[in-house]
């Protein structure tokens, strides 16, 4: 298994919490930076190899990763944005480091507390250039809703940010088939806009529920709240696991 962290972002949000010199995947929770998390959920699966996608401040988060690499199984490599190009871009040039056919994405500044071979298991299944990991949600406005056929699993539509009640929001974890799937000419392009919106009517995206936690630390209020909830769920799953 082969994973892409995006970890190019600007952080803009978060600044008024974390400052400026750091970036948003590196904002500190528990002493430890937001990275540490997600890496360490990360051994929980077979993975033999992590790709961070890196831009905005990478020197701070390729310093970390030369520092604490021994601490993970799987080895580390960086695809390096030179000047912003977008989530689309950032992926594109970070797969072209990965190897297999299928690839986990995971958005750095999200932590989704799914089964990972779930996902990959259920993307095998189906005829999917890209499966989304979905979450169940109620009562926001700070996502888009994505309409799915819960039977088929196939994504037919991806709304605007609006108030609802409930629905299913992309929880920023995709399986990505790297050979069929199709890419914008442009180097810089959104993933979320460029790729899935424009090519949903395919049919050949698809989302799997996955009620599992959820958190995007991008605004104060959410990093927050990771402060308090990532070093309980991280103290219980160290415990369970000894």
């Amino acid at each position: 298994m082969e994973i892409v962290i995006l970890a190019g972002g600007l952080g803009t949000r978060l600044r008024s919490s974390i400052g400026e010199a750091i970036p948003k995947c590196m904002a500190p929770i528990g002493g430890k930076p937001f990275l540490w998390y997600l890496l360490t959920y990360l051994k929980r699966f077979p993975i033999s190899k992590v790709v961070l996608s890196v831009g905005h401040l990478r020197d701070v988060i390729i310093e970390w990763i030369d520092k604490n690499r021994d601490e993970f199984p799987f080895s580390f490599d960086f695809s390096i944005e030179k000047e912003p190009m977008g989530t689309g871009g950032g992926i594109k040039l970070a797969l072209d480091k990965c190897k297999g056919a299928n690839v986990i994405v995971l958005n750095g500044d999200t932590f989704f507390d799914i089964d990972l071979n779930s996902l990959l298991e259920s993307h095998k299944l189906y005829p999917s250039t890209v499966s989304l990991a979905l979450k169940p949600m109620n009562n926001f406005d700070r996502y888009g809703r994505v309409l799915v056929n819960i039977v088929e699993h196939r994504i037919h539509e991806f709304c605007e940010k609006q108030p609802c009640k409930t629905g299913f929001i992309n929880g920023g974890v995709y399986c990505i088939n790297r050979i069929n799937i199709q890419w914008p000419e442009e180097s810089k392009f959104s993933f979320e806009k460029d790729v899935l919106e424009r090519t949903v009517s395919n049919g050949m995206i698809f989302g799997f529920e996955f009620n599992d936690y959820f958190i995007d630390i991008g605004i104060p209020e959410d990093f927050e709240k990771a402060n308090v909830d990532l070093k309980t769920l991280f103290n219980e799953n160290a415990k369970s696991s000894s």
